[in-house]
């Protein structure tokens, strides 16, 4: 099949349902994948996602589990990859940018997510969907995650800027969850990740002339590599998403996040 955008509408992806190297991956609750899903969608346990061990549990899981993963779901090169969840696109964007660490570009975020699919009159079914299994082997991009060490290294690059996703009462320090401290990253620009959201029932990406604004505005634009993080690195997989799709050449995520920082002593801090 030809390839899809990186962000498509619902009557993109009913276009194509029947093409047989579509992977459509559904990253809500069991409840709500049992309840209602894309025809042909598997359900995949978003905490996949993290490594899951370790002091920061939310960091990009092992290259082993990576194999595991994406070799159990059916990932193949050839596949082409759409992605949903039902937390309004976070998941959704820390799936693709994990299948773009582990070498796999092919995929693609339903814009609105599954309330876009609904609202067209799309069908959906109640199913479970088994995968037939693979044997993947991740080739990791290394260019798209960042550590402390890095972000230590370049606290001080002009050509280097930090997005901060969480909230404005996270970034300022005033709500401090599950690190020793609050505050943010020095020189860390707050744009927080619902704002790039259209308002209302549907989960929509603002347009790209918009975003494009929010970034001016919060000082993102033209810095020549964009970092981007939040609490956990759930909801800066779709800031992640977001600059992708505005075709910025390098925007990484710092996937230990404000639960790294935050709970590692002697970390320079701003408030």
């Amino acid at each position: 099949m030809a390839t899809l955008p990186l962000v498509i509408e619902p009557q993109q992806l009913a276009e194509r349902l029947d093409e047989p190297t579509l992977l459509i991956i559904d990253l809500s609750s069991a409840e709500n994948y049992a309840s209602s899903h894309i025809p042909g969608a598997i359900h995949v346990d978003p905490k996949q996602l993290l490594r899951g061990e370790g002091p920061i549990p939310n960091k990009l899981p092992t290259v082993e589990q990576l194999n595991r993963l994406f070799s159990s779901i059916g990932l193949t090169p050839e596949r082409q990859v759409v992605v949903y969840d039902d937390q309004k696109g976070p998941w959704a964007g820390r799936m693709i940018w994990t299948l773009a660490v582990a070498g796999h570009d092919n995929a693609s975020f339903l814009n609105g997510q599954l309330p876009a699919w609904l609202a067209a009159g799309l069908p959906t079914e109640s199913c479970n969907n088994t995968p037939v299994p693979s044997h993947f082997t991740a080739q990791i991009n290394d260019e798209l995650v960042v550590d402390i060490p890095w972000l230590l290294k370049h606290l001080d690059d002009s050509e280097v800027r930090i997005w901060d996703a969480r909230g404005a009462d996270e970034y300022r320090g005033e709500k401090v969850v599950n690190a020793k401290v609050g505050g943010h990253i020095p020189g860390a620009l707050l744009l927080e990740w619902t704002d790039l959201l259209e308002p209302g029932p549907i989960p929509r990406l603002r347009d790209r002339n918009s975003l494009r604004a929010l970034l001016a505005n919060a000082g993102l634009e033209g810095a020549r590599t964009l970092v981007t993080h939040c609490q956990t690195h759930r909801r800066s997989g779709l800031t992640w998403l977001a600059g992708r799709w505005l075709g910025l050449n390098d925007i990484r995520c710092y996937d230990g996040s404000w639960f790294e920082w935050g709970n590692t002593p002697d970390l320079p801090i701003e408030r």
